[in-house]
């Protein structure tokens, strides 16, 4: 904790805010930055006030997520200044923070210098779904805040010239000199979804981080061979030089080794369940969202006992979270749940598991253990997503729709693509999810998947030129590029110089 405390004037009374700071420091721990934490838990403010920053969302409250947004926007800039920062860009990383130019609009006396305050601004937006869209109604902002911050936020977040709405996006883009969306195809979505803004919208493709999301196993593999990957900790890129190995016949035995290593490890943390090394494992594990389709692979039951009874047998392992008051999101697990009880009978040749409390451990478990990652939104409504990267990275193959990053690596051989794909200038509906059509084309590419790996993989005995090992092998030199690093270096060169 840090001695400074910030406060923010509103019509219920002041919010004080104490002020934490926390570091990230580098893979090679040579470098740290600072995280400064904004905390309402004080005896100070009046007990409403104290819980403001107790959890991260309360979509089903405004009062709360307009203070939230407040503390986050008006709050931080007072902190960065507060602790004597000098701040060449400010960057919106989401529509949350955008009371953060509404906080530079109030404080210039002379508003006509606010061109070059925009100057010192950068956006990025996440999403094309529309509830990712903060709106907020004049009347409820102006309960809260003071009339020249009301003033501030519908000249810079007024969707038009007299609208009794205040969109955050609208602040954003309206204001802020660079704009990137986070994907290629997310870019191009951004732009029909605001294409006022078109001009200024780029794309900057996300990335994980590699230190935290690849595996022991896989570590030493790529340790092992030097010679082709180099310093690949400090150069993600030089696993894109695997290719150069996809010939070498003990590099192929010894990237299944590392997976099937991998594999073991996730039947012991879940040996009460008697998951089996040798049988082919899909695993779905990210954000309970109706978009994202978690129960699509369930939406006929009959056909996927068709395939694990005809083509082989299968194991289905599923973790997500979805928000306490999401009525939607938990539905889907409890559709979930409904489809696990029917398939209990024919436990001998499909197993289902739904993992409870889903978290960075369990990602990590998963992503880079199973056999296939299955991704399964409904286009062209997925970002990016980062899940699939994290398990590329990890040698294991994609079933996935064509969304997100995706797209930018359909070309390069690292699974199977499925169902409905996008085109055009029209975004379409999120709610229209085409359960029908694509859970029968998931069947069909389920079918291939299936064949193909049981030819592998003979219980145990593997065929190590099976084409299988080939998309493996083109899933780790495509995970090349989908990595913070480089991400990073983008975000410095497209987004940060001034």
């Amino acid at each position: 904790p840090l001695k400074k405390i910030v406060t923010i004037e509103t019509k219920e009374g002041p919010v004080y805010l104490r002020l934490w700071k926390y570091y990230v420091y580098s893979y090679d721990q040579n470098n740290a930055c600072p995280i400064i934490l904004l905390d309402s838990n004080l005896p100070e403010n009046q007990p409403s006030f104290q819980k403001l920053t107790d959890q991260l969302y309360r979509s089903d409250d405004v009062w709360w997520k307009i203070y939230q947004r407040v503390i986050l926007g008006l709050g931080g800039v007072k902190a960065l200044e507060s602790l004597g920062y000098n701040i060449d860009r400010y960057h919106l990383n989401e529509g949350h923070a955008a009371f953060a130019l509404a906080e530079k609009y109030v404080q210039l006396k002379d508003k006509n210098k606010f061109k070059e305050q925009q100057g010192k601004f950068a956006y990025t937006c996440h999403t094309p779904v529309e509830a990712g869209h903060d709106r907020f109604s004049v009347r409820d902002v102006s309960r809260i805040l003071s009339d020249d911050y009301v003033q501030a936020a519908c000249a810079l977040g007024g969707e038009s010239k007299n609208s009794d709405q205040i969109n955050l996006t609208y602040m954003c883009l309206n204001s802020c000199e660079k704009v990137n969306a986070v994907a290629l195809k997310h870019g191009e979505i951004t732009r029909l979804q605001f294409s006022s803004f078109a001009a200024k919208i780029q794309s900057i493709t996300n990335g994980i981080h590699i230190h935290t999301w690849l595996s022991e196993h896989f570590q030493n593999l790529f340790d092992r061979y030097q010679t082709t990957f180099g310093h690949w900790r400090e150069h993600p890129e030089n696993l894109a030089n695997v290719r150069d190995l996809k010939t070498d016949r003990q590099f192929r035995a010894d990237i299944f080794a590392a997976h099937q290593a991998n594999k073991r490890n996730l039947i012991e943390t879940l040996k009460h369940w008697h998951l089996k090394e040798n049988v082919l494992t899909i695993g779905w594990a990210r954000r309970i969202a109706g978009y994202k389709r978690p129960a699509l692979i369930f939406h006929n039951v009959e056909q996927i006992l068709r395939i694990a009874y005809e083509v082989g047998p299968l194991q289905i392992i599923l973790a997500g979270k979805a928000h306490p008051n999401d009525d939607i999101g938990s539905a889907h697990i409890e559709e979930i749940l409904d489809h696990i009880d029917q398939l209990n009978d024919h436990r001998e040749v499909i197993k289902v598991l739904i993992l409870e409390n889903y978290d960075t451990y369990f990602g990590k478990l998963l992503t880079n253990s199973v056999d296939v990652w299955l991704n399964t939104p409904l286009p062209p409504f997925e970002a990016s997503g980062t899940s699939g990267m994290k398990a590329i990275l990890n040698g294991v193959v994609q079933v996935s729709t064509l969304d997100g990053w995706v797209v930018e690596a359909a070309e390069d051989d690292i699974g199977w693509i499925f169902g409905y794909q996008h085109s055009g200038s029209k975004i379409g509906r999120e709610m229209e999810l085409r359960l029908d059509e694509d859970s029968q084309a998931l069947y069909n590419v389920l079918d291939t998947v299936t064949k193909l790996y049981y030819q592998m993989n003979r219980e145990g005995e593997v065929d190590i030129e099976s084409p299988w090992i080939d998309k493996m092998i083109n899933c780790v030199g495509r995970s090349s590029f989908f990595n913070t690093q480089r991400m990073m270096e983008e975000y410095k060169t497209k987004m940060w110089q001034m």
